[in-house]
């Protein structure tokens, strides 16, 4: 199989960089507080990196990867929204 490595290609890697570095980070964020937590860019990283994902698939016309990337963006969002809402906790 052979790729050509055109800018598609290119941003579609890119694309799925940003979306897995949320994982990293969710694991990083959880080691130090010693509990399992979803930080708050792990949000952030989910949106950009489904966005670019979901422009990547439209370019691809692939209506599998378009469906899961289009309902994902709308979950991020939601999420960032549900953290904006929140009120701060008293230590």
């Amino acid at each position: 199989m052979k790729i050509s490595w055109d800018i598609w290609i290119v941003i579609g890697f890119i694309a799925q960089g940003i979306f897995s570095a949320r994982f990293i980070v969710q694991w990083v964020v959880s080691e130090k507080k010693k509990r399992s937590t979803i930080p708050k860019v792990f949000w952030y990283l989910s949106l950009v990196g489904s966005s670019i994902l979901f422009v990547y698939a439209l370019h691809r016309r692939d209506p599998v990867f378009i469906l899961g990337q289009g309902v994902g963006i709308f979950i991020y969002i939601r999420n960032l929204m549900l953290w904006k809402e929140e009120k701060p906790q008293a230590a």
